[in-house]
């Protein structure tokens, strides 16, 4: 196994501390098991609920060596390593809150790790989360779980179903090769423990994987993942079949499915999506996962910040490491202007984020599809939006007239109202320069305004909430204007 060929090249070099951070406990205690029976090497594991034990065996090693105590205390436990011949393995779980503010014990273990040539004891600490302190840094090797490869994991869909089969009188799981390839891919970037849960969760409900299960198990995954990042999961996405207009748009993205989603070479970036506020924008970034049947994460720079040094830095990285792994999927950066933009007070802070930013953009070889919206291109930094970073610019502009015609029937039968039965043609006519959004209001409007008489929501009510309504594109005449004749020769129309 590669997880236990790399340890063993650790403990090859004489590093004797190693920290292994992972979720899944029960994995590293059984790779240092195998590893300390392959070397030789006696295997102990200590826990503050359990004390010290011989590791793969449930006897306390106080009970098996005369000892008074079961070593539960931190600092008796490194005192009985300090003082025993080795060699020796000691996985230490969870004992990252007995490093902190702690001298004792770090001298204990600094000196463990000094007196590696003479005793031939090796520490390894294994959490969810570990800062190791500079006291012990350089005597300190970090390792890394590997994730599961596409082989494994399905071995790991073979064992939860075999296990279900035995369960169910012999019956068989039921799937086909495209959903099955479909979930693979979706528990990429999973540890085998999660992996294995999100498995039981799409087998052990009916006894078969079918397309539904798979939002589910993406939902779940986003869950385990446990990222202290900023991250949302958009649980609703869109269809293209619900968005008027964005002709290019759709043509592009159709032109790009494959390669996104079956190929390494030449994959597609991501895409700016720029244009008034109202228009479709986020419609649109949800479009983009539903019609390529992956997950949408939502990166809403506005949360981003935080008023301690370097946390919002550390937010935005731990919110791209989560992307990773849950690739593919679509990484929707919502307003992306207002936590990068150089021209905001705190300049050095966004600066340091753009930083973050382009250097995962350049090194990130994940199927992460980036959307980034936004309502002012004049303030982000021009590194950001050149070829090479994103694909294309598109700008969202107000809808024509053909394009309103349709946004009025696709919200009106959202809302179970036949669009037969209103003229959507003099509808159109009498909301130019509405945004979506803005005719979807009109809609709402004139249905209260119905349900007030107790009557039937009629053309008449739409055109009355219409003509109440000042758009955006009079409130704010000059602005839009201005962004409009900006974008009309420096993006591709949507």
């Amino acid at each position: 196994m590669a997880d236990t060929k790399d340890l063993s090249m650790i403990v090859d070099a004489s590093i004797p501390i190693i920290a292994i951070e992972s979720p899944d406990e029960r994995r590293v205690l059984a790779l240092l098991l195998q590893l300390a029976m392959q070397k030789g090497l006696g295997f102990y594991q200590w826990s503050a609920t359990r004390g010290l034990r011989r590791g793969g065996f449930s006897t306390e090693l106080g009970a098996a060596e005369g000892d008074p105590t079961n070593l539960t205390d931190p600092q008796e436990l490194l005192q009985h390593i300090a003082q025993s011949p080795g060699p020796g393995l000691y996985a230490l779980c969870d004992f990252h809150p007995y490093l902190k503010n702690e001298p004792v014990n770090l001298r204990y273990l600094k000196e463990i790790a000094l007196d590696y040539e003479l005793l031939g004891n090796s520490i390894v600490l294994i959490s969810h989360e570990l800062s190791i302190p500079a006291e012990i840094g350089r005597l300190t090797a970090k390792f890394d779980l590997r994730l599961p490869s596409d082989e494994e994991l399905m071995g790991l869909v073979r064992q939860q179903a075999k296990e279900w089969s035995a369960r169910h009188q012999g019956r068989k799981v039921k799937t086909d090769d495209s959903t099955l390839k479909k979930l693979i891919a979706n528990l990429r970037g999973a540890s085998h423990a999660d992996a294995r849960v999100l498995i039981r969760h799409a087998i052990f409900g009916d006894g078969a994987i079918t397309e539904s299960d798979i939002p589910e198990v993406n939902r779940l995954k986003f869950e385990l993942l446990d990222s202290e990042g900023v991250l949302r999961f958009e649980y609703d996405t869109e269809n293209f079949g619900d968005v008027a207009g964005l002709g290019n748009l759709k043509q592009w993205l159709s032109m790009r499915r494959n390669a996104f989603l079956q190929t390494d070479n030449d994959r597609p970036r991501g895409m700016m999506l720029l244009g008034v506020q109202g228009g479709g924008k986020s419609l649109a970034a949800k479009a983009v996962a539903g019609f390529w049947d992956i997950p949408l994460l939502r990166l809403d720079f506005g949360s981003l910040y935080n008023k301690f040094h370097g946390e919002t830095e550390r937010n935005l990285r731990n919110s791209l490491r989560q992307a990773e792994l849950m690739a593919p999927c679509v990484l929707w950066m919502d307003e992306i202007e207002k936590g990068i933009s150089t021209g905001d007070s705190d300049n050095a802070t966004a600066k340091r984020v753009l930083g973050t930013l382009l250097t995962w953009m350049a090194e990130n070889s994940e199927p992460v599809f980036i959307v980034a919206t936004s309502n002012d291109i004049a303030s982000l930094p021009p590194e950001l939006v050149r070829k090479g970073r994103l694909d294309e610019v598109f700008f969202v502009d107000l809808p024509d007239g053909e394009t309103r015609a349709e946004i009025f029937k696709i919200h009106l039968r959202k809302r179970n109202i036949d669009p037969a039965t209103f003229d959507t043609e003099a509808l159109a006519t009498a909301t130019d320069g509405f945004t979506g959004a803005e005719i979807e209001e009109a809609i709402v409007s004139a249905r209260y305004l119905a349900s007030s008489s107790d009557a039937q929501l009629g053309q008449s009510d739409v055109l009355s909430a219409i003509h109440r309504t000042y758009p955006m594109s009079v409130m704010r005449a000059e602005s839009i204007t201005q962004l409009r004749n900006w974008a009309r020769n420096r993006t591709v129309p949507a």
